[in-house]
Formats: C-alpha cells, structure tokens, sequence
C-alpha cells in the first residue's frame, strides 16, 4: 500500500477543529477542500471569512484562500488524505452518537481510489475508527480495507486533536500526537501526512488505543475538576472561602488542586467521559460520579443565585459570561448556559445575561436579554460570575462597589 502524499487534503466538517485543521494544513503548502453540510459555512469560508471565534484564524483562513490553496464544498472530492472532523455528542441516555462521523464516511466512500489515507480526528468510543473500516468495506467492495486483506489499498487511521481553544493554530502545530493505526501501516501513513504541519513528536500506536487515549485524557480532567467543584460546595456549606483553602493546598509540593467554577462544559470534557462509562458501566464508577458531580454543580450555582433573588424581590441580576471558558464564543454543554436556563425561568426579566463573544442568544435563551458589561454594571444590583472572561477581570472594584457578587470562578476574590 502506497503512503497517501498528503498535497490534496480533504477535510470533512469545518467547525472549531476542522476549519483550523483545514487552514493549517493549507498553509504547509497542501490544496485543500473544505467540506461541511451547512451551505452557510461553505459560502462563509469560501470568501474568506469565518464563522467561529479563534485567535488569529480569521487572517489565516483570508490567506490560504486568497491564494487558492483552500477552496470548500458540500460535497467532498478526490484526494490523498481524507480527515474526518465532525460532532460526536451523546444522545439520551449519555449513548455516544456517531451519526455524523458514519455520514461522513459514506460521503468520501464514492471518491475513495487506491493510496488514499482516512483519518478521523474525532472524539470517539473506542472502537469507531474500526468501524468507518467496516463501513468503507462495505460501501467500497472494489477497495482492499486495512485488518480484512493482507494488502490493503488504503489507510484508515485515528488522530485526535489535543488543543485549547484560544491556542488552536499554535497548538495544531507543536503538540504532540498520538496516531493510531488499523494496521501499523495505517499509522505510518497518518504519521506522514502530520509530520507535513506538525512540529510536536508524532507517535504511533493502534486506533483503539488511541481512541482510548484521548477519552482518557478529559476523563482524567474531569475528575479532578469534580474534586475542585464538590470541595467548592463542601467550603460553602461550612462558610469558607474555597480559594483561600485551595491556594494554601496547593503550597504542598505533591498538591495540584484545579480551580472550581459552575460545572464542567464544552464538547470533550463534559462528553468523552460518558463514552467510557458507556463501554464499562460495570467498571466505572469514579469516573460516572465525577461526571455527576460536575453536571451538578449547576444546581447548586442555580439555588444560590436563586436566594439572593428571592432575598430582595426588586433586584436585577446579571449573568456574566455564557460559553464554556474564558475568551471564547463557544456555548456547547456550557454550564454557564443552564445556569442562566434556569434562573430566566424562574425570575423571568430580572436576568440580564451578559456574554461580549456572541451578538445574539442561543434558541436555548429565548427569552433572555442580551445586555453589555456596562449596562449591567449600572443597572443591575446582583453579579452572578460564570466565566472568567478577560473583559470581566478588568472591572474594577469600584465598578462594582455596592454589588451583591456572587463569583463561581474567583474572579474578584
């Protein structure tokens, strides 16, 4: 099997790890078409533009495509490398959806010719880089598959991204990757086609172990922050100040304990442990625990923001920041977002909700009002902390004298 030469890049979705990927690679030189479902997106990409906030890729994105070397579509074309970078949340019942990792995969399978290499970068179960080889076998019958013949024609390999968000051009470059192969020469041939853009080691290993690789490193964050979040609620109960208690922890040489907030959100963290769980449900109990712990920290953010409410029924509260962390427009599994769900719910038009990374609220928010720092500052009597955003750090306390703060991040400690 010939090693994909990596100069015609495919890459399937353009979201927040795609279009970044897409971009990166464009820029070592490769010709890449961009391919997402939403017209909106294409068209958006296609003249330069984009539709996410990250650092810096708005003038990368104007410049590979300036210069011809990332051109979007639909639907996808022939290339030597196809990258799979689309959603994989989990649907009721916390079962992994792979439904548009599968979609995917049918859509490359018709382009598909011998010496092409498939990888996925999507978080997954362990397992699903196996079966978008099983898929491709059976949409693909004229194609010798990887682990089912002795000489394959093409590659089928799992890599996933390890970047934050804020960070993702750097980071897309020098971290290392874990490349996980069907075959070790699956492996070699992902490892070719990343050592092209990427300056961190590439090491390589099989899929599965990959797979398992990258649920376990948000797995392992998850649960510390479940420690951060319940010790939080421990502190509040006995009327400590949890970042005092925790600074002091921290002296200790072997202590390193993570800083609390309103839960846990985004689309690894707060998602990838349940693919675990879902594998062994037997077998994981630690790591389900965490993950309720942290998905219930909102109802205790949510009942003490509702006390101060309830304690003057005149006053207005603003809800600072909605996504996920700070400086950014991600909303997806925000905390933050439930948060201000339920209080508007609740006490209707005494929430102001203030988040300077988005213009418009999500459907989940109908009904909220949308409202600057500025305003909230002057109007509003209760400061609800959700997001350590940058903008939010910067009020100084005089701009905030004479507010009831109730701060989940030690912002303003």
């Amino acid at each position: 099997m010939a090693a994909a030469t990596g100069y015609d890049v495919c890459v399937v979705g353009l979201g927040y790890i795609g279009l970044p990927t897409a971009a990166v690679v464009a820029r070592s030189g490769a010709r890449v078409i961009g391919i997402d479902v939403s017209q909106r997106v294409v068209d958006t990409v296609a003249r330069g533009d984009i539709h996410i906030e990250e650092a810096d890729l708005d003038t990368l994105v104007r410049d590979v495509v300036t210069l011809g070397r990332l051109t979007t579509a639909t639907v996808p074309a022939s290339a030597d490398t196809f990258v799979i970078a689309v959603p994989t949340p989990f649907g009721p019942g916390h079962v992994p959806d792979l439904s548009h990792v599968l979609d995917a995969t049918r859509a490359i399978a018709p382009v598909l010719r011998p010496g092409n290499a498939v990888i996925l970068e999507s978080t997954s179960p362990v397992g699903t880089t196996e079966r978008i080889r099983d898929l491709l076998a059976e949409l693909r019958p004229d194609l010798a598959l990887p682990g089912i013949a002795a000489q394959p024609d093409i590659a089928v390999a799992y890599c996933p991204e390890r970047v934050l968000p804020g960070r993702i051009l750097l980071e897309l470059v020098s971290n290392e990757r874990s490349i996980g192969g069907i075959t070790p020469a699956c492996a070699e041939a992902a490892c070719a086609f990343y050592r092209r853009f990427v300056e961190g080691a590439c090491t390589v290993t099989s899929a599965r172990t990959a797979e398992m690789v990258k649920l376990v490193e948000n797995t392992s964050r998850d649960v510390a922050i479940a420690f951060a979040n319940e010790l939080s609620i421990v502190c509040d109960r006995m009327d400590l100040n949890v970042w005092d208690v925790i600074d002091l922890a921290n002296r200790h040489p072997r202590v390193n304990i993570l800083r609390p907030g309103p839960g846990v959100g985004g689309h690894c963290i707060a998602v990838d442990p349940w693919f675990i769980v879902d594998a062994a449900p037997d077998e994981t109990p630690l790591i389900r625990t965490a993950r309720e712990v942290n998905d219930g920290k909102v109802d205790h953010v949510v009942a003490r923001a509702c006390a101060m409410l309830d304690a003057d029924p005149s006053a207005r509260a603003a809800l600072l920041g909605l996504a996920f962390k700070a400086d950014i427009d991600d909303l997806r599994e925000s905390p933050a977002v439930k948060v201000a769900q339920r209080l508007i719910a609740r006490h209707g038009d005494r929430i102001d909700l203030v988040e300077p990374f988005v213009d418009t609220l999500p459907s989940a928010l109908a009904g909220g009002r949308l409202v600057s720092l500025d305003d909230a500052l002057a109007q509003d009597d209760i400061l609800i902390v959700l997001v350590d955003h940058s903008a939010f750090s910067a009020v100084p306390p005089e701009a905030r004298a004479g507010k009831r703060v109730y701060d989940t991040r030690g912002l303003w400690r």
